[in-house]
């Protein structure tokens, strides 16, 4: 079956400003789809309709995949199919009427202003684990990065004299301003607390574990985990929260769809859009509750 997959690959690198990892992950589910489609007998991508985007979905999460792995299938999806319609090779793009994961699954879970400011909180020592924890967590909200991308930060993609964190790959760069608290925060983190630890002047790894090594994935989720429970917030808290928090509340406060984009590093617009669905039925919510004659 040919599958234009060639040609979408040269699109998201030539077009897209995503990062290495949304690019790989992208690849990785056009490959599924194409591979359940082939087991379907679709022999033409064209053939492909919203029945059968359907009988994925469901195939996904009946081999239990998570929320956000379908949610990003969806945006992949979106992406590809609206890349055929505009290169002329479909005319009708099976998406349409496929909404973004809130039909699959409940919305993305967001803090409140005080539930942030209270978890922010929790880090209170002095010690090395304190301090390097309470820059994390400051980071993960100020810039609303992804795991990935926090536990592959290197000193230098940081300038704090102006406040800023780059991130870049071989492809792209993107870059987040860092508010003044999360700035003081870091200072302090990496001039006074991390060469405590950290003695080998060549290990680049902006965050490490106590033995000075390179902090794991799996270490950030604990952390994240370790003063939610603390915080005793009862929503679900992980490091993905702060990313959600982070563009709901800059949607609610003015900030444009197309600039919280690029910040998050969304390939397609359509992914950031879920938080636009947020934001609306959280002021639904609040109309049905407190107006007098909407009760």
């Amino acid at each position: 079956m040919k599958d234009y997959s060639v040609d979408f690959k040269i699109f998201l690198q030539q077009t897209k400003k995503c990062s290495l990892n949304t690019f790989q992950s992208y690849m990785r589910d056009l490959v599924q789809f194409i591979e359940f489609c082939k087991d379907c007998t679709i022999k033409d991508i064209s053939r492909v309709n919203k029945d059968l985007i359907v009988r994925y979905i469901e195939f996904l999460t009946s081999n239990g995949k998570s929320q956000a792995t379908v949610m990003r299938v969806l945006a992949t999806l979106r992406c590809y199919f609206g890349f055929l319609m505009r290169s002329g090779i479909i005319r009708t793009n099976p998406m349409c009427g496929i909404k973004s994961g809130s039909q699959q699954k409940k919305m993305p879970e967001i803090l409140t202003d005080k539930e942030i400011i209270h978890l922010l909180s929790q880090p209170s020592g002095n010690d090395f684990k304190s301090c390097r924890d309470k820059a994390i967590l400051e980071l993960l909200y100020a810039t609303g990065i992804k795991v990935t991308e926090l536990v592959d930060l290197k000193v230098s993609d940081l300038n704090l004299t102006i406040g800023i964190l780059h991130l870049h790959d071989n492809r792209h760069e993107r870059i987040i301003p860092i508010y003044p608290e999360a700035v003081k925060v870091l200072s302090h983190y990496i001039n006074n607390v991390r060469p405590s630890v950290v003695y080998d002047i060549k290990e680049e790894s902006l965050f490490t574990n106590m033995s000075g090594q390179p902090m794991s994935r799996q270490g950030l989720w604990k952390i994240v985990k370790g003063y939610a429970s603390q915080a005793n917030i009862s929503k679900e808290i992980t490091p993905l929260t702060f990313r959600h928090s982070f563009a709901a509340h800059l949607l609610e406060n003015g900030a444009q769809l197309n600039d919280i984009q690029k910040m998050l590093g969304h390939c397609d617009i359509s992914t950031t859009n879920i938080y636009a669905q947020i934001v609306k039925n959280k002021y639904a919510i609040a109309y049905k509750k407190y107006h007098p004659l909407a009760r």
